[in-house]
């Protein structure tokens, strides 16, 4: 059986201080690399014989517009099915430099994952083959999962606040 002791050890010793934050949130490996290591990581994962890490499971962004200097993630959920094991790398990026490598050519379903995540979150994910919007028009001029507007408009009285747990 795969153990994240066994995986985190394995990229230490491989990878050394390109990966770190390691965690175990609900029992689920969770690292951070850098831009520069991510596809030699996806590789690694993907073709060591052992571990066979085999699947991209998911490719999504988070926004932290509070954290000056890594504003954005981009996260990469991936499994193996031969050990039944998850993995999730986390990388950082600045707000002024939102740029990562595209993944799709070690996962064809990279593809439209990072599409969508181009489009909700404006992350360009150079080299990708066909980078535009998958699900809103093309005219949109934002990418609504960013953190950019009030969640609520402050100017509104038809609510009552007693009706929403405030």
């Amino acid at each position: 059986m795969l153990t994240n002791q066994e995986v985190a050890e394995g990229l230490l010793e491989k990878f050394g201080d390109q990966v770190f934050d390691f965690e175990e949130p609900y029992g689920l490996l969770t690292l951070s690399s850098t831009r520069e290591e991510i596809l030699p990581l996806l590789e690694y994962l993907r073709d060591h014989k052992t571990w066979q890490v085999i699947f991209l499971t998911d490719i999504t962004g988070v926004q932290y517009p509070d954290n000056k200097g890594q504003e954005f993630v981009v996260v990469y959920h991936l499994h193996s099915f031969v050990h039944n094991f998850r993995i999730r790398i986390k990388v950082a990026l600045s707000e002024a430099d939102i740029h990562i490598p595209t993944a799709t050519g070690l996962f064809a379903s990279a593809n439209w994952m990072e599409r969508e995540t181009f489009d909700f979150f404006g992350i360009l994910f150079d080299g990708h083959p066909n980078l535009r919007r998958i699900l809103n028009i093309e005219e949109m001029d934002y990418h609504p999962m960013r953190k950019e507007y009030p969640l609520e408009d402050a100017t509104r009285e038809d609510k009552i606040d007693a009706l929403f747990g405030r």
